[in-house]
């Protein structure tokens, strides 16, 4: 059930009762693309949306990476990472409103239960 279809059944009250709980849990956009953009290198929007398993593998490239610039080596690290937060920075948006979603789902599911 998708949640339009979710909506439809909910009264006002449910509805502002699903309208205050997304404000408090969504993701801002905002946030995950300032995080990128300064911290992106480190995968700190990866943790801002919850894919922590890439967000370490981010920030142990990221470390490796700068620790072995002097040996040249660090370099192979650190090429493919910013190519990666590049490709990040165009799937930033879609991840974003995914999670959104799955967060208003949520919402929806717990009120319509109640």
């Amino acid at each position: 059930m998708s949640n339009i279809e979710l909506k439809q059944g909910l009264d006002e009250k449910q509805l502002s009762i699903v309208q205050s709980e997304l404000e408090n849990q969504k993701k801002s956009m905002v946030v995950a693309y300032l995080l990128w953009f300064f911290l992106g290198g480190a995968g700190a929007h990866r943790f801002y949306i919850g894919k922590t398993g890439s967000a370490i593998t981010m920030l142990v490239l990221f470390l490796l990476g700068w620790a072995t610039s002097w040996l040249i080596v660090g370099f192979f690290l650190i090429i493919p990472l910013y190519i990666w937060v590049l490709i990040d920075a165009f799937i930033l948006h879609n991840e974003v409103n995914r999670i959104n979603q799955s967060i208003e789902r949520d919402i929806l599911q717990r009120v319509s239960n109640t």
